[in-house]
């Protein structure tokens, strides 16, 4: 067994920059947030002195504990504790950036210094600087973010070991095991700039995973499963998670090559979401203005299917993607980002909106809560149901490489899965590629199925294209 302890930042805090705060500081953290917006405003007020035309600053810290088991030992625990303290300074339209963990008075002049420097020998840039007074968050909506959970090590531990337990327990084909964790993070922030801006909130993240393998020698197929959420009380059983990495990884024995076909290829919901993923970076702010993307002038035309709607929502209670302002502290909104197959927006900063003569969308640090729906999805319509609607083609549940061209659409990614034929799983197919545009397969959507999964900021069904290039045997 070894013991990590990573940190890095030590938890001694230097005299408080500007005033003694003598509220504590929420259930596992070291600082305040009172404490942070004196460290943001010194550096802000230091910025002003040095002669900045604007400034923006954060300070954040983030804690948890990580554990991981395997084959029924413990195998490691991880404490981590992070602190940073980032300022960005604009000297007319040149800008410059730096950050320290030290907390210090000296250090945030030494850091803000540093950025004042940068800025100065920095090119001009007349798109760069801070948001539109008009685009700034003023009220900040609670959100149901923060949800700490209080356990020992011992006690993920003890979750860990029930997972893997149960993975083992399944049958015993499954004889061996990658290992299986438990994480509990949390975080918080304070941000805040010369136009006005000001907030901060605290958030956390907790997971619980495995991955079994089954079968021996050349035979041996891994899978692997997880449950993730912002409240501890929201995560599956350990014995679930278990169980079903444990028959993911069992169907994937005895898999077999299969002849490079032409055929419908049904994606996974997990894996679904990586193809609207693909969707959201290639209209994304940076990629239009620079003219690498395959969906360029995209605003809209149909990039989908007419059956096809997606939403952003940035204000789902616990939702992994809410947020109620960006990363420049811009207002965020619910909008409809594909409206019947049509795209009604891109996902832009500031910056990215300026370069393009656009309004920003509150999509610095990227998307929220992407929801992605079928007007011709039912109710009924489960795996089962998607699986009779291939009706003979590929089912894929793993993917593997980055073959994605996102200038010209290209795709070409390693895959596993199933063959299915007449709508029911045939056999499990290994060591094949699948191939095709990503413009065609967004269009050659065929249905989304109603077996929704939250992957991170993204929640969609299985996705059914109409036809791809499978490459076997």
């Amino acid at each position: 067994m070894t013991q990590q302890t990573s940190a890095r930042s030590s938890r001694a805090v230097s005299a408080p920059v500007s005033r003694a705060k003598t509220s504590q500081p929420e259930a596992g953290f070291s600082y305040h947030r009172d404490f942070f917006e004196d460290l943001v405003d010194t550096a802000l007020s230091h910025a002003k002195k040095l002669g900045a035309t604007d400034a923006a600053a954060e300070a954040s810290e983030g804690c948890g504990l990580s554990v991981s088991v395997r084959k029924g030992e413990l195998e490691s625990v991880e404490r981590n504790r992070d602190k940073s303290l980032g300022i960005t300074v604009y000297v007319g339209k040149k800008r410059g950036n730096a950050s320290t963990s030290d907390f210090s008075k000296a250090a945030i002049q030494q850091t803000v210094k540093a950025a004042y420097d940068i800025a100065s020998f920095t090119a001009q840039d007349d798109t760069s600087g801070l948001p539109d007074e008009q685009d700034i968050a003023h009220e900040h909506q609670a959100l149901d973010l923060f949800h700490p959970w209080a356990i020992t090590s011992e006690e993920a531990a003890r979750l860990a070991l029930q997972c893997e337990a149960a993975a083992f327990a399944t049958s015993r084909l499954i004889t061996n095991s990658e290992g299986a964790g438990v994480s509990a993070q949390q975080s918080h922030f304070f941000s805040a700039h010369s136009k006005g801006f000001r907030g901060g909130y605290a958030s956390s993240r907790h997971s619980i995973s495995v991955a079994p393998i089954a079968g021996k020698g050349k035979q041996m197929q891994r899978d692997a499963w997880y449950s993730s959420m912002r409240d501890a009380g929201d995560l599956a059983r350990p014995e679930a998670v278990g169980r079903y990495a444990a028959e993911r990884a069992l169907a994937r024995l005895k898999g077999r090559k299969i002849p490079t076909v032409e055929c419908p290829v049904l994606f996974e919901s997990p894996l679904a979401a990586g193809l609207l993923g693909g969707f959201v970076q290639a209209v994304s702010g940076g990629a239009l203005y620079r003219k690498s993307t395959f969906l360029l002038d995209s605003l809209g035309k149909l990039a989908f299917p007419k059956h096809i709607d997606i939403c952003e929502d940035p204000f789902l209670p616990k939702g992994k993607g809410s947020s109620p302002f960006d990363d420049e502290g811009v207002k965020t909104s619910a909008r409809q980002v594909v409206d019947a197959g049509r795209v009604a927006g891109y996902f832009l900063s500031t910056y990215s909106a300026r370069k393009l003569g656009m309004r920003t969308t509150g999509n610095a640090g990227g998307s929220h809560n992407l929801i992605m729906t079928s007007r011709k999805t039912k109710a009924g319509d489960d795996l089962g149901a998607m699986l009779r609607k291939l009706g003979t083609g590929l089912f894929v549940t793993e993917l593997m490489g980055q073959g994605v061209n996102y200038v010209t659409g290209d795709y070409s990614r390693g895959a596993s899965g199933f063959w299915v034929e007449n709508g029911e799983i045939a056999f499990p197919v290994e060591e094949i590629t699948i191939a095709g545009n990503l413009k065609d397969m967004l269009l050659g959507i065929q249905a989304v199925g109603a077996d929704a999964y939250n992957y991170g900021a993204k929640t969609v069904g299985s996705i059914l294209v109409n036809r791809m290039k499978v490459a076997g045997s």
